[in-house]
């Protein structure tokens, strides 16, 4: 008899500890890694942040987090757990262009699928991935949130608009708008604990807490919320020196993160709630201290700060170098409720997320090999295209059918003069190259980006010139009559056959060239045109 009470007793623990778990995403906008100061590699300037580094002690610390470069792609693929080519928006969504279909099985959904209405979902503050037009006031609601509080455009004012901003700015609750003249972070901490405090005690929540800030318009902060006193806050001051605002808006928000933590220790459910921090791109390019940032797939644009907190952590206090992407938080939310079986109920869809638990638990150090991200604009630029990287190589193939290629433990601001695409590649690179073009292939389900590249094995008995060469190549090799493919050094074939001594490259650009030899063996030569 005392055995089976006491496995009782047990079960009971069980089920109540599962009863009063909550999850918390909070998302800051606009806020990249360069500032922080928990990264060994954070620059000079640095952003006040006491309240987020409460989360060390009980957490984990990412240090290789990517997002997307842009807000709503971020946003859309936390939501969904897919990459941007699979949710269709790989740009800002303006007020009008719905992007982020209805149907889609977001977070709250798949929650209400595995414990109808046994947790509540709600969604405070910035939406920004359908449209913020009347027709959608409503759709946060209608895609699975129990209660939304917020604004669904990207931002709250822009300079110029006095009268639009922080602390005047249409909120839409459930559907049905007004104005709100209470500093926009800090109502959307007061809306948090509001509806928290208006549910049962007893029943877990999932709160989406998507702060503004530091989002431009960049503006002087309450007094109570900064410790910056010598700040004008003039028009002409922060537009011409918009850091500090940058950093006393970060401050301002970490500081209300901080009430809402001291809420959840005084109802006690600081001990239940496991707490995600992310910036959903790099800093704007108004103050970032690396660049290309924001809207770049270049490191600064997508490598994000990233922390998981709370009771799930295993040996907390602890960092991680494992390559994660903010799409994994779907899976992870889902898997911190409980629900390892999610998979079942989207059958039909393919899901880009690995949960983080593994991690969490202590018991991986990594749960995928690669990280992704990408750029696809309404009105194409430059910038777009595509970003894939291992542990330690990165590769970049832009829409325009330029590449760059990095070692990052080398190279990890991306010089310029480190490109590997400029210099010789040794077969370690490669085969790095190689591998990486071949998962960006795949992955895009079969749409190829890039040339794989051979690898030279024996050079030493072929001999080409001149190198560089202007308009015909000549082969002295042992090989016989071998067969020649000419690559340019974004992987395109402008020759082959075996007859390239005849033919008159002085048509081709300037740059890089690799020629393929095959016959019993593959050679790949590296060429200059000029």
């Amino acid at each position: 008899m005392p055995k089976k009470i006491t496995l009782l007793l047990l079960f009971s623990l069980v089920i109540s500890g599962y009863s009063q778990r909550n999850v918390v995403l909070i998302i800051a906008d606009d806020l990249g890694r360069d500032y922080f100061d928990i990264y060994s590699d954070h620059v000079p300037s640095v952003v006040n942040l006491t309240n987020v580094r409460r989360l060390l002690t009980r957490g984990v610390v990412f240090n290789n987090a990517w997002s997307n470069p842009l807000c709503s792609p971020t946003r859309a693929g936390i939501l969904i757990g897919k990459y941007s080519f699979r949710t269709g928006v790989g740009d800002v969504i303006d007020g009008s262009n719905t992007k982020l279909s209805l149907n889609e099985t977001i977070i709250p959904k798949m929650l209400n699928l595995f414990s109808p209405n046994g947790i509540s979902k709600v969604c405070i503050g910035k939406w920004h991935v359908t449209t913020s037009a009347p027709a959608g006031y409503n759709y946060p609601n209608t895609m699975g949130y129990d209660h939304y509080e917020g604004n669904l455009s990207g931002a709250l004012g822009q300079p110029g608009q006095l009268a639009i901003g922080y602390d005047n700015w249409t909120k839409i609750t459930n559907g049905v708008s007004s104005n709100c003249k209470n500093y926009a972070t800090t109502e959307n901490v007061n809306n948090a604990i509001s509806y928290i405090n208006s549910q049962p005690a007893t029943k877990p929540f999932y709160l989406y807490l998507a702060f503004n800030e530091p989002h431009t318009p960049y503006h002087l902060p309450p007094a109570n919320l900064i410790t910056n006193t010598s700040l004008s806050g003039l028009q002409a001051d922060i537009t011409a020196n918009p850091v500090p605002y940058f950093q006393a808006m970060v401050e301002a928000m970490d500081k209300e993160i901080g009430r809402f933590f001291d809420y959840l220790i005084s109802s006690g459910k600081w001990d239940t709630t496991d707490i995600i921090f992310i910036g959903d791109n790099g800093d704007d390019p108004l103050v970032a201290q690396s660049s290309p940032s924001k809207g770049s797939i270049y490191q600064a644009g997508v490598t994000v700060p990233f922390i998981i907190s709370g009771p799930d952590v295993v040996n907390p206090n602890r960092t991680s170098n494992a390559l994660v992407n903010t799409a994994d938080i779907f899976a992870t939310i889902l898997e911190l409720f409980g629900d390892g079986n999610w998979r079942t109920s989207i059958p039909t869809t393919t899901v880009n997320s690995k949960s983080l638990m593994p991690i969490l638990l202590n018991q991986a150090t990594t749960v995928r090999p690669l990280e992704f991200s990408e750029i696809f604009k309404l009105a194409p630029t430059s910038g777009d295209g595509k970003a894939i990287r291992n542990a330690d190589y990165k590769l970049m193939k832009f829409d325009n059918r330029t590449a760059k290629f990095f070692n990052l433990t080398n190279s990890p601001n991306e010089t310029a003069s480190r490109d590997l695409i400029t210099g010789t590649l040794t077969t370690t690179q490669i085969n790095n190259y190689n591998y990486l073009c071949n998962e960006m292939t795949n992955l895009v389900e079969g749409t190829s980006f890039c040339n794989t590249l051979g690898v030279n094995n024996d050079e030493s008995l072929i001999n080409v010139s001149p190198n560089p060469f202007h308009n015909f190549i000549t082969i002295k090799s042992t090989l016989g009559n071998e067969n020649n493919k000419l690559y340019s050094n974004l992987g395109q074939l402008n020759y082959e056959g075996n007859a390239i001594e005849t033919q008159d490259f002085s048509s081709l650009g300037n740059g890089i060239y690799f020629l393929k030899i095959i016959d019993k063996s593959t050679s790949t030569i590296k060429l200059i045109k000029e």
